[in-house]
């Protein structure tokens, strides 16, 4: 009998799983072929402790010192800039005022990414307080806690049934008996909830794509720091020698493999592309990602209020691996019946009782 079975191979499960392997055993259950490979695998992986709504932010804070430290830490500093156009001074104020940043003159933010176009480009700010994430150090740490903790994690392991006995008993290509069942399968948690029978929370996946270009002008960018487009318009990071480039569009889809829409991606480019100097002469490769939200667009933790053994991990959205050292905690606490170090209040914006369904 397994105490805690994990539907979900991304970052979510796999981190649920790591806290919950000091409790008792653990089995993770991954559709693909690959463990993060859909929105894990897709990810900006920008940590930013003031991105998100309050209980995101919370969450950040809280887990910052992990990702900071732990097993040597897995973040590098990368900095963010805000890039606003000469005809966007509110929406740049506001978002300047959101993510706490520091305002420069544009011709100081030039100096650090040359092909700003000062024609175009007519308010810029900056957080040093931003970071690359490694996320698939993350990832792997996670699984190898799972194992090594007596765990185990299973890819090409798609659930095709889930019934309630005395226990959960759920149906792969093989039968897992389990006592504890925690969702979270992405995209797919409002699926995993009905062949449980239980409602789902609403959850909506979300397109977001990604073009990869040569650096341009030949430029070296590996020390640019990311760009964000006033207003969430755009966005830019390097990567590899590489600048990714994302429309950062927020198209509703059906859980799927997801791929980016030319037409989308081509008008996020010409976004991006006219506030710079260099123009887009080539995509390497294109790809998208989902990021899966509820209506209020914060995660969703803890115990199913109509059955005290299912529990979710879901409505990451954009902030599964900022918040996955505390949320995974929170989870954890949650499950066994710890008092969770966040505060009641924003324990109580995350729990699933909160949702009418």
């Amino acid at each position: 009998m397994i105490d805690f079975l994990i539907i979900g191979g991304g970052i979510a499960g796999l981190s649920a799983g790591a806290r919950l392997s000091q409790h008792g055993t653990v089995m993770v259950l991954e559709a693909e072929d690959a463990l993060g490979y859909h929105a894990s695998g897709r990810s900006a992986a920008l940590f930013e402790e003031s991105y998100g709504p309050p209980s995101v932010v919370a969450l950040n804070k809280a887990g910052a010192a992990f990702l900071h430290a732990q097993n040597g830490g897995y973040l590098t500093p990368r900095g963010l800039m805000l890039v606003g156009a000469f005809d966007q001074p509110d929406v740049f104020e506001a978002d300047c005022a959101d993510l706490n940043m520091v305002k420069i003159p544009v011709d100081q933010a030039i100096s650090r990414v040359p092909i700003l176009n000062p024609d175009k480009v007519g308010f810029t700010a900056v957080s040093e307080a931003a970071f690359d994430i490694d996320t698939d150090r993350l990832l792997q740490d996670f699984a190898r806690t799972i194992r090594r903790n007596g765990g185990a994690v299973s890819t090409k392991s798609k659930v095709t049934s889930i019934r309630k006995d005395a226990h959960w008993v759920v149906a792969t290509g093989q039968v897992f008996e389990a006592r504890n069942l925690v969702n979270a399968a992405g995209a797919w948690v409002d699926e995993i909830a009905q062949l449980a029978g239980l409602p789902g929370i609403g959850i909506t996946p979300r397109r977001r794509s990604m073009a990869r270009l040569p650096a341009p002008g030949g430029h070296d960018v590996s020390s640019w720091p990311m760009m964000l487009g006033a207003g969430e318009t755009w966005y830019a990071k390097p990567d590899a020698g590489k600048l990714l480039v994302s429309p950062s569009e927020a198209d509703p889809v059906p859980p799927q493999d997801a791929f980016a829409d030319d037409m989308v991606l081509a008008e996020g480019l010409a976004r991006y592309e006219e506030l710079m100097t260099e123009p887009v002469t080539r995509v390497e490769t294109n790809w998208a990602g989902l990021r899966s939200f509820v209506p209020d667009r914060t995660l969703v933790l803890g115990r199913d209020p109509l059955d005290p053994s299912f529990f979710w991990s879901a409505g990451q959205g954009g902030y599964g691996f900022q918040t996955s050292p505390a949320a995974s905690q929170l989870l954890c606490d949650l499950i066994v019946e710890n008092t969770p170090e966040l505060e009641p209040d924003v324990v109580a914006m995350l729990k699933p009782d909160r949702l009418h369904r």
